[in-house]
């Protein structure tokens, strides 16, 4: 894009955040690390929830960046977040595995505080800008934002799937929510079906004429597209790379028994990961003899996630009994069958998992992308490991060398853990080098860098 246009990211959360001595730091996660350095080249703006509901926060300059914090008082927090957009959303989004509720002052605090986002993105831009819209949180900004600066080229990436006709109608607010992605130029989505689905909805319910890749409001065009996101290979095979990893990877496996394989598994404490088929898998491969706790350990990293929300905090109960059901039958004295740590681990940290690891399993009941399976994959400079991966994730369309399941079937998750526990070593190298090859051509930065091309145009 010309170099004197600047790019304005809006986004639910400002990419910096208070330590706790009060200072602004840099927060960890794959958005920040692709998007912060062109904002900062760019000399441009971020515009997000700097997470406290204190009033009164002002615009300030961080990283060489304009941060723009927006507002949310406990209400909206509530009603906004935790309500629309965690309880209604997320789960119509994933395909409904969770009934979503739809309540109309959630839907209100919504509408509400997109306006102000939309408003506070209007007040940071200059004509001619660049501004990129992220996730389901703000969906309807686009079109507020249109209405307040036509003047400035806008994006929008869904980092979510994005629903088919016969669940999206479910929505009470269906042609508001369209119509408020349609007020961006580009509106880019995960995989080439969600991308078909958001086009077919727009004609079907938002008046909306073309094809699957171009909409025309009027006169005016609407670009629809596909662009994976992915990671910052370079930063994970270094982290990997270097003699401490190594080091503390090799400690790992010394703790839990240096014969014994790894199946690691690593997610958000959420419904969507499948958590409940991936123990029933293990259990059974326990009962039946295909794995032994003397020769095999399952090691679950569980990152807790809305723990105020009744569904999650009754899943955590549920996997956490299930857990100790397991243990209790089949573990013996110093042998664990399944290693349970719930807790957010450090960057280092998690890379050593990933290279002690001898299987990933990443068997998500729908998911967007799910970077870990990418993180997993960069985190092999060695070419050991086999990655098996849900079919049912975005990566799947990109990661066809890993060994592919339907999480819902119970003895095709035992028989491709099987599979990947007593692959030849020559497979699974020969697996791993075609799957690095693919998340290093397609980085994080050429993500950001191929959806801002085709904004540009």
């Amino acid at each position: 894009m010309p170099r004197d246009r600047r790019l304005v990211v809006v986004a639910n959360r400002l990419p910096v955040a208070r330590n706790r001595a009060g200072e602004w730091e840099v927060s960890p996660g794959g958005l920040v690390t692709a998007l912060l350095p062109v904002v900062k080249a760019r000399r441009g703006a971020w515009v997000g929830w700097p997470g406290s509901t204190d009033r009164g926060s002002r615009p300030f300059l961080e990283e060489r960046v304009r941060m723009r914090p927006v507002t949310l008082s406990d209400a909206e927090v509530r009603d906004y977040y935790h309500g629309f957009s965690n309880r209604t959303l997320w789960p119509l989004y994933h395909d409904a595995i969770r009934t979503p509720e739809f309540h109309r002052h959630w839907w209100r605090a919504y509408l509400e505080v997109n306006r102000r986002f939309a408003r506070a993105a209007a007040r940071t831009s200059r004509p001619g800008d660049m501004v990129w819209v992220h996730d389901f949180h703000l969906q309807l900004v686009p079109a507020m934002l249109r209405e307040l600066r036509p003047d400035v080229k806008i994006g929008f990436f869904l980092h979510i799937p994005f629903p088919p006709e016969e669940l999206f109608a479910w929505l009470p607010w269906r042609k508001q929510v369209l119509e408020g992605l349609l007020g961006a130029d580009l509106v880019g989505m995960q995989i080439a079906s969600d991308a078909r689905n958001f086009s077919r909805l727009a004609r079907e319910f938002a008046g909306a004429e073309g094809t699957d890749t171009e909409l025309y409001i009027g006169r005016r065009k609407v670009r629809i597209g596909s662009f994976p996101i992915s990671i910052d290979f370079d930063e994970f095979n270094s982290i990997a790379e270097h003699p401490e990893t190594i080091s503390r990877a090799k400690e790992i496996r010394r703790q839990v028994g240096a014969s014994r394989k790894i199946v690691l598994c690593v997610d958000r404490l959420d419904y969507t990961k499948g958590f409940d088929s991936r123990l029933r898998a293990w259990e059974n491969m326990l009962e039946e003899g295909h794995v032994t706790v003397k020769n095999n350990v399952l090691m679950q990293v569980a990152v807790p996630s809305r723990e105020s929300v009744p569904d999650y905090a009754a899943m955590r109960e549920q996997v956490e009994r299930t857990v100790g059901r397991i243990n209790g039958e089949f573990s013996q004295p110093g042998q664990v069958a399944v290693h349970y740590f719930r807790r957010n681990l450090p960057r280092h940290e998690l890379v050593a998992y990933y290279r002690a690891a001898d299987v990933m399993l990443v068997s998500p009941l729908r998911d967007g992308m799910n970077l870990v399976a990418k993180e997993f994959v960069a985190s092999r400079p060695d070419l050991s490991g086999v990655l098996v991966l849900s079919e049912f994730a975005g990566a799947a369309r990109e990661m066809r060398r890993a060994l592919l399941v339907n999480p819902r079937d119970i003895d095709g998750l035992v028989q491709a853990i099987n599979g990947a526990l007593k692959m030849p070593r020559q497979d699974v190298r020969q697996r791993m080098a075609i799957l690095r090859m693919v998340v290093r051509r397609h980085d994080v930065h050429a993500w950001a860098a191929e959806f801002l091309e085709v904004l540009n145009r």
